[in-house]
């Protein structure tokens, strides 16, 4: 996100091992490498990329020297592992009295399991939100990595970043950030705890179902595998839903006049508003509804939102690229538009190691005798 918006961000990386998304697919043209996973070029746009086996007593040399010349520190490493690097907060602010450091561990640097190692989906279990998501009679979906890896963790790491810079050119001082990635996607269940504190009520998994809305749910249209997402939050909502599906005589029964009613009855409801909209095409029903002002949108395929959805096209959502290795590919661009500065994708994500010497002579003024010196002693790798 920092470097995006004009921030000089370098990932320090090594060949020795490879950062794990830098091997997810989808890969271009479905051929594995370091330089050609989709997932991590998406994600490392505008970066630089310099490579230094850790493990090698000249690179810890070479870390001090970058960190010397940098505002920021941040890693994602379970509590520990910066301090055998050498490389810890208090190591770290000897070097760069008022460096800001930032360390992005599960669980955090304090606590009973400060040491556990953990990913995306590790997080959404821990959480709770694992547990809310799939149907009722079935094992939690869950939600993948998408919501603790995109959304809550890196916003919040950003703002206290920018909070954290904004005190140092008050004070001048530095400091340590403690975010544990567990306590920003709790963040996200806040009416699910509040139902419990206030309620006493322990929600459950509930598939597309809501409590105070019905219907509420994805239904089927004409054609194979297209569908519709329908929500109804008020008795007005529902007799604007059904003047447009032609007041069908169901729809009109006196049971379904109230929400209360509505929900109740949901299953079956569900099940008489589906023959309803399987008449029907999914983007001409979703117009009628949403100009009648019921809530209504396109199940999209990927294909969708990339090639055909206008809304991101008329925004400038999607941006290509030209990649060394993968040529042109596709972005997304940050999903902000500023009316005061231009905000925009700086570059690709950087191959594996790309800018190594370009970063070491401009910071670090490593000049080409001690590179080649650095390269033979495999310290660059």
């Amino acid at each position: 996100m920092l470097a995006d918006m004009g921030a000089d961000v370098i990932k320090i990386e090594s060949a020795a091992r490879i950062d794990s998304l830098r091997m997810a697919a989808p890969y271009k043209d479905g051929i594995p490498g370091v330089n050609r996973s989709g997932y991590f070029a998406d994600r490392n746009t505008s970066k630089r990329s310099i490579t230094l086996d850790m493990k090698h007593p000249k690179a810890l040399a070479l870390a001090r020297r970058l960190i010397e010349k940098s505002d920021i520190i941040a890693n994602n490493f379970t509590p520990g592992v910066m301090q055998k690097f050498g490389l810890g907060y208090e190591a770290v602010r000897e070097m760069k009295p008022d460096i800001i450091y930032l360390a992005m561990s599960m669980q955090g640097a304090e606590g009973p399991e400060r040491n556990y190692l953990g990913y995306g989906a590790s997080m959404v279990s821990l959480t709770g939100l694992h547990e809310l998501s799939g149907l009722p009679d079935r094992e939690p979906a869950g939600t993948g990595t998408n919501y603790p890896d995109h959304v809550p963790n890196p916003c919040h790491a950003a703002f206290a970043l920018m909070a954290a810079l904004r005190h140092r050119r008050r004070t001048g001082k530095g400091q340590m950030i403690d975010l544990a990635q567990i306590e920003p996607t709790v963040a996200l269940l806040g009416p699910t705890l509040l139902d419990l504190t206030i309620n006493g009520r322990v929600q459950q998994r509930c598939g597309n179902d809501h409590a105070h809305c019905a219907p509420h749910g994805v239904f089927p249209c004409r054609g194979e595998d297209a569908w519709i997402a329908i929500a109804v939050r008020d008795d007005a909502t529902w007799a604007r839903l059904r003047t447009v599906l032609g007041s069908p005589d169901w729809a009109m029964e006196e049971r379904w006049t109230t929400a209360e009613a509505r929900i109740s009855g949901s299953t079956r409801l569900n099940e008489l508003l589906a023959l309803a909209t399987e008449t029907w095409h999914a983007a001409e029903l979703m117009s009628a509804l949403q100009t009648q002002g019921v809530p209504a949108g396109v199940v999209q395929t990927a294909a969708d939102v990339v090639d055909r959805d206008p809304q991101l096209h008329h925004r400038g959502h999607w941006v290509t690229l030209d990649h060394p290795e993968m040529g042109e590919a596709l972005y997304n661009a940050p999903p902000f538009r500023s009316s005061r500065v231009t905000v925009g994708l700086q570059g690709p994500a950087p191959m594996l190691g790309q800018h190594t010497r370009e970063v070491l002579r401009e910071l670090m003024d490593v000049g080409d005798a001690e590179y080649e010196q650095l390269q033979t002693e495999q310290v660059l790798r």
